[in-house]
């Protein structure tokens, strides 16, 4: 009969790791007599990171004594202790392999339901001084597993494990496990696995993206159920040659440039929202520069519009305005980028300030060219009416859906009208959306400064509007995720310190830096941290996805390597290394 072996629980401490303080529970120690076990947790347990520790459906994790002797012997190891691993309860018995989600177990006078595999991250090789440990619990098929609290009671060391009820589709942690992770996908295990009632959200999220993915893309590559929404459409790498074939005036310091094929071949049409990146050497000795751009355009796949704001000491908007003429001819990447209109019939509110308006722009075009019958607003932000672009063929789309506008001028000029150039002097906010009575039930896509973007952000999710109905567009790098991390000043991205490498130039497209690969690095993301280039990860080996990112062009080998292979187009920066220059989409 399965037994409880020693109950664990440890409250979140702070430690230093790699010169940065994480603040982690991972260390959990045997306790001594019984204890209560409540709906979230242990009594005396807690969780550092709640987005991927405790909760309801994660209160209390299991780790069972034949694992322990298992990795004892594969590493070599005679010093492992109960709650090595971060687990509540150490076990006997009850082996992945054999329970499934949706069991129910009695220990003590509590009942427990087996609600997902574990979901490992870095902080677990931490705590047992094996770096690669996330990947090797996953891919062993010894991830442990999470219980549910059905009725809270009382356990201690001793407690026989008693089986109440089977889970419906007797599908193994094991097995549900490596649906997820593996690169196996069977559709018919997808459903089955949907089908299990005690399976937790996030998993069961992950499983219906999967399904969602195989279905609208057959045979595509990839993990639609692990990748960030940042990486989620994927681009061929590599660039090609346009040239440009009219170059615009938006407003005094926007310019727009109209781009076609050399060779002939149509262009991929893009989505609405989409960016190109544009490889640009403003000197034919000096470095190279990489710049994204919102496509501006109609959709098409014979020409693409980008618009660029010429800052006064921006190196590539500087160049493209005072060097570049009609018939030059310039290296474009493929469309990509995941800000991009969603199907629906619900209003469309576009925010913008700003250069911010391209990328709303094109939705803008699509909507009019669709003849959408839905709500349209627009709803835009500028200094004055000399910095104020595309007015003219915003109003001419506009007059085509029959939608509403607002413009703002924050300092107009004295020759800007009211009530002809612009309707109110101010910014775009949320009091203001209030006033024109914008609904509430519409997809708000949000583009312009980062102020901008967090103040509109934050205040719609707090005024009810769901977060997948808010969509928003970042130019430079993205925001980071570092589960765990006290977040030090944010620095710009910058040279790294010591001696520069002699490798691969390595292009962060997003946020303006190219270095030389180090030999001292070893993978992208840890270059990436030398930047201070922000960067998303949480396993750190191949595992979890969280840092997959466009791979704009070069080419990578890992180490280790992954046990899902990104999608075609995409890298995996925590565990890659570049093969040749390479251009990321960070």
């Amino acid at each position: 009969m399965a037994r409880l072996l020693s109950v664990n629980v440890g409250l979140p401490r702070e430690i230093e790791w790699r010169g940065r303080i994480v603040r982690t529970a991972i260390w959990k120690e045997p306790i001594q007599g019984r204890r209560g076990v409540k709906r979230l947790n242990v009594e005396g347990d807690g969780q550092a990171d709640l987005r991927g520790h405790g909760g309801e459906q994660r209160a209390v994790f299991v780790y069972q004594i034949e694992s322990y002797r298992y990795w004892e012997e594969r590493l070599g190891r005679h010093d492992l202790t109960h709650g090595q691993f971060g687990e509540n309860f150490t076990i006997e018995g009850l082996p992945d392999d054999e329970v499934c989600i949706g069991d129910r177990y009695r220990i003590g006078t509590a009942l427990f339901e087996v609600t997902q595999p574990r979901v490992t991250c870095y902080r677990v090789g931490i705590r047992t001084n094996e770096p690669h440990m996330a990947a090797l619990l996953t891919s062993s098929g010894r991830p442990g597993f999470y219980l549910r609290v059905l009725e809270e009671g009382e356990v201690g060391a001793g407690d026989p494990i008693l089986l109440i009820t089977r889970g419906p589709e007797r599908m193994t942690v094991a097995r549900v496990n490596a649906l997820l992770y593996s690169s196996q996908h069977p559709r018919d295990q997808l459903e089955r696995a949907l089908r299990i009632p005690a399976l937790s959200p996030g998993w069961q999220w992950s499983f219906k993206e999967l399904v969602r993915s195989q279905d609208a893309h057959p045979g595509a590559t990839g993990n639609a159920g692990l990748v960030p929404a940042a990486a989620a459409h994927t681009a061929k790498p590599g660039f090609r040659s346009l040239r440009v074939s009219r170059i615009d005036r938006e407003c005094v310091d926007v310019i727009s440039l109209s781009l076609q094929p050399t060779d002939g071949r149509r262009l991929t049409t893009p989505l609405a929202g989409q960016f190109v990146v544009l490889r640009l050497r403003p000197r034919p000795d000096g470095p190279l520069l990489f710049r994204s751009y919102s496509l501006s355009g109609p959709l098409s796949d014979e020409q693409y519009r980008v618009s660029v704001k010429v800052e006064p000491n921006g190196a590539s908007g500087s160049y493209l305005s005072s060097n570049v003429r009609t018939g030059d001819v310039l290296d474009v990447s493929e469309p990509r980028g995941s800000f991009t209109l969603q199907p629906g019939d619900w209003a469309v509110v576009l925010l913008s300030a700003g250069i911010g308006a391209t990328p709303v722009l094109a939705m803008l075009h699509a909507l009019a060219a669709s003849a959408t019958p839905r709500a349209v607003w627009w709803l835009h932000g500028a200094r004055d009416g000399k910095s104020h672009s595309f007015a003219a063929e915003v109003r001419q789309l506009l007059g085509m859906l029959g939608g509403r506008s607002r413009i703002w001028y924050s300092r107009p000029a004295a020759d800007d009208r009211q009530g002809r150039d612009y309707d109110a002097t101010g910014r775009v906010g949320l009091e203001v959306l209030d006033q024109l009575g914008v609904p509430r039930d519409g997809d708000f896509y949000i583009c312009g400064p980062s102020t901008f973007l967090s103040d509109l952000s934050t205040g719609l999710a707090a005024s009810g509007v769901p977060p997948g109905r808010i969509h928003s567009e970042i130019f430079s790098g993205g925001p980071s995720l570092m589960p765990g991390m006290f977040t030090a000043a944010v620095r710009a991205p910058h040279q790294p310190a010591g001696s520069p490498g002699t490798g691969p130039l390595v292009s962060f497209a997003r946020s303006g830096t190219a270095v030389r690969w180090r030999k001292e690095d070893r993978s992208l993301l840890e270059l990436a941290e030398a930047c201070d280039v922000p960067v998303r990860w949480s396993c750190r080996t191949g595992v979890c996805h969280n840092c997959e990112s466009g791979l704009i062009s070069g080419s990578v080998t890992y180490q280790p390597d992954p046990l899902d292979p990104p999608a075609e187009g995409n890298v995996l920066i925590c565990c890659s290394r570049p093969q040749s220059d390479v251009v990321i989409d960070i």
